[in-house]
């Protein structure tokens, strides 16, 4: 088991209480009940912290108050107050410091956290939290540590290569913030342990030639035996290795390029 010490990074222990919401724990059930998503259920009781994605209030500068743990989400958030007093959580990057003041606007200098238009970020620069449509706020380049680049300035579009290797087309009206986001090294983190998954939220996952064969396709035979199928299925009979999952979306005609498949 690996675990990060966060006592050099996190600054505040407590959230901000009008800045948090109770919600209840779903389990993977829907309204009546029957299980839907599977493996999920348990966990660690957490309050959701309201996270500013779109950061409009624009013009106006605000200073870094606090470096917190979200339960939530895989980076770490900074807590903001505004000239006018207000205050608001937003996802922390990487190279900020508490006192350190960001601003979001449609164009201004390019440090980390600063926020401003695609249009007017220079290419190579690095990019998180980033629009799809404007107005709407952040959509994607939200997980630890990571960043997406942008590549060239093409009529009212900006190109932008993702974490995953994709490029996408974004319209340059869209707002994105500079700089690439907080605790990278959660990717080496190791679970190590069923317990510390269930304090999570994840249930235990049987493998399915352990089963019956009424329960699952990979299931049945005597001791360790092969599956007995050309291609892996899913405990309802489909593709399960190799095949995209991934459904028509309208945004589907902005991708210049997919990612790489992993071999």
């Amino acid at each position: 088991m690996k675990i990060k010490d966060f006592k050099n990074i996190i600054t505040k222990n407590h959230p901000e209480k009008r800045l948090l919401l109770s919600m209840k724990a779903q389990g993977g059930r829907n309204n009546t009940g029957r299980i839907t998503t599977r493996h999920q259920g348990g966990g660690v009781k957490r309050l959701y912290r309201i996270i500013d994605f779109g950061q409009f209030k624009l013009n106006v500068p605000a200073k870094v108050l606090a470096f917190e743990y979200d339960p939530n989400r895989t980076p770490f958030i900074m807590l903001l107050e505004y000239q006018d007093g207000e205050r608001r959580y937003a996802l922390a990057p990487q190279g900020l410091k508490v006192g350190d003041q960001i601003i979001s606007s449609e164009n201004t200098e390019f440090l980390p956290g600063n926020r401003m238009k695609i249009k007017n970020i220079p290419i190579g620069t690095m990019i998180y939290n980033l629009e799809i449509e404007p107005g709407r706020g952040g959509k994607l380049v939200r997980g630890a540590g990571v960043g997406a680049k942008v590549l060239a300035q093409v009529d009212k579009y900006t190109h932008v290569e993702m974490p995953s290797g994709e490029t996408r087309q974004i319209l340059g009206e869209c707002f994105a913030s500079v700089g690439m986001l907080s605790n990278a090294e959660k990717k080496y983190m190791i679970v190590g342990k069923a317990g510390r998954n269930r304090l999570r939220g994840i249930r235990p996952s049987v493998r399915g030639s352990a089963m019956n064969p009424v329960d699952h396709p990979h299931g049945g035979g005597e001791g360790r035996t092969p599956i007995g199928l050309k291609y892996p299925k899913t405990p309802w009979g489909k593709h399960a290795s190799g095949v995209k999952t991934r459904e028509k979306k309208w945004t589907d005609k902005f991708i210049i390029k997919r990612r790489q498949k992993k071999h």
